[in-house]
């Protein structure tokens, strides 16, 4: 029997357990409300909510007219999570996927407003760049970069790239202490992202896009350096 509190949680664990354990394996029907209950020592409205967490996390679904289905074993992972697992190269490919297109939106969507908020954070940028600061310049590097994304006026597109930020980040500052990127490229780096924004101002998508390309497979290849 469990202890009276927190009793949804613990009856989420209990049955989280037993389905991890095979005792309801994918394709099984867990027991009734009532049974379950009484076997948890709890109310069936308890074991509701445990259900719909259960549900929730994907581990069942429900059947109409037919009960609860085990559908899964393991919970389901979501997106944030996911990112949080995964490597900074990998980021850095999915990362080059949405900014090339992103530079082409931004080079047809643009307004005055975003060229502004643009040549803001290009200035902030190239300031960080002599500071000396790692994360000051990391930052200031991918607040530019949303800029750009933002200028695209997709608000998807915008937060999926805010999704990577964290571990893009993360990413940047291991290798910032091993290759001092910005230092050694700076000069390149500001005439490369001074000449993005100019192409995004421009109008021209296949000039913008040429340009992130080419910077972000410079990234790509000092975090995955070829043999």
């Amino acid at each position: 029997m469990l202890r009276p509190s927190p009793l949804v949680d613990q009856a989420v664990r209990h049955l989280r357990e037993r389905i991890a354990a095979g005792d309801w394996p994918v394709g099984s029907r867990l027991p009734g409300e009532t049974t379950l209950a009484r076997e948890l020592g709890v109310g069936r409205s308890t074991v509701r909510e445990a259900i719909r967490a259960l549900a929730g996390a994907g581990l069942v679904r429900t059947r109409q007219g037919a009960g609860v289905f085990v559908v899964a074993t393991e919970p389901a992972e979501d997106f944030a999570a996911r990112l949080r697992r995964a490597s900074v190269t990998d980021v850095c490919e999915i990362r080059m996927m949405v900014e090339i297109r992103a530079a082409e939106l931004a080079a047809e969507r643009r307004t005055d407003t975003d060229l502004a908020v643009m040549d803001a954070r290009l200035a902030a940028r190239h300031e960080a760049e002599a500071g000396g600061d790692d994360a000051a310049f990391i930052d200031a590097d991918i607040a530019l970069h949303v800029a750009i994304v933002a200028a695209a006026h997709n608000p998807v597109l915008s937060d999926l790239f805010t999704t990577f930020v964290p571990v893009l980040r993360d990413g940047l500052l291991d290798l910032a202490e091993l290759v001092n990127v910005h230092a050694a490229d700076a000069t390149h780096g500001h005439a490369a992202h001074t000449a993005l924004v100019e192409a995004i101002r421009d109008r021209s998508p296949a000039e913008a896009a040429r340009i992130i390309r080419t910077e972000l497979e410079r990234t790509l290849n000092h975090l995955a350096p070829k043999p």
